[in-house]
């Protein structure tokens, strides 16, 4: 398990504006102000998050959320709410953005689960905040979904997901990480990427990662064999051993080829001479 604390990730305009005040006191320069303590992402790849968790969506209908997923697509979901300031728009424009630039659609070859951890939050915000996406968007989404909580179920899910945020009453706000996770077909925890902008590489081997061999995502599957995810880096780098393997193997197969295109030359070449 991976451990991010909010000192790492909890790059976020909110934060400066609210706590632009903020003075230490005598405090060591990696101390966080109090109020961000808890803040953070704990990875739990690999868990499977509970199915029965309910929700409404932007209708105001109660949904399950096992009702989005066991589709055989890949599911990218997002921990945000619909009136916040200036972090959570970044982190969907962000997301709107990179979902423009790769050639799938929600609902197609993935699926996307917007979900307000804010429970005063209602489905009319949903809606208002789903037209606007889509707006920009500007090509129809039908696999994104804008849920609003029901009976503290966001903040179940988000314990599962190892995201800790927290409310703070001063502001009015929640104090959170920037960050978008991919899971799979039946709710496996396979990828968290994080901050405001992404990039159309990572996220398309993180889906494919997360297909479980389901999709039809095959490019990107046969990339994924000599790119694998650097946590340091957060993104996806070329892995040197599997590229060279790779390149040993094409320069086999073109070797062959090769011969054996000299060997039947010389064969049609010795019939032609006995003619």
């Amino acid at each position: 398990m991976r451990k991010f604390g909010a000192c790492a990730v909890f790059i976020t305009l909110q934060a400066m504006c609210a706590y632009a005040q903020y003075t230490p006191k005598a405090l060591p320069s990696s101390a966080l102000p109090s109020k961000l303590d808890g803040v953070g992402i704990d990875e739990h790849l690999g868990r499977v998050i509970a199915m029965d968790l309910t929700f409404n969506d932007e209708q105001g209908q109660l949904v399950n959320l096992k009702d989005y997923f066991n589709k055989g697509r890949p599911v990218l979901l997002d921990l945000v709410y619909y009136n916040c300031p200036q972090m959570c728009t970044l982190i969907l424009n962000g997301q709107m953005n990179v979902m423009k630039q790769i050639p799938w659609t929600p609902g197609s070859e993935y699926e996307v689960v917007t979900i307000s951890i804010d429970p005063r939050e209602t489905a009319e915000m949903a809606r208002e905040k789903k037209a606007t996406l889509m707006k920009s968007f500007g090509r129809p989404a039908p696999g994104w979904h804008f849920l609003t909580d029901h009976d503290n179920n966001a903040k179940k899910l988000a314990e599962q997901m190892g995201f800790h945020y927290r409310y703070d009453p001063q502001i009015e706000q929640y104090n959170h990480v920037s960050a978008i996770m991919i899971l799979s077909p039946e709710g496996k925890i396979a990828r968290y990427l994080y901050g405001f902008t992404f990039r159309p590489f990572d996220v398309r081997f993180a889906l494919a990662e997360a297909s479980e061999n389901r999709t039809s995502l095959t490019v990107e599957k046969v990339l994924l064999f000599c790119y694998r995810y650097d946590p340091n880096e957060n993104k996806y780098v070329m892995f040197a051993t599997n590229f060279m393997r790779a390149g040993g193997v094409l320069t086999v197969l073109l070797l062959g080829w090769f011969l054996f295109r000299m060997i039947r030359a010389d064969r049609l070449t010795r019939r032609e001479g006995l003619a």
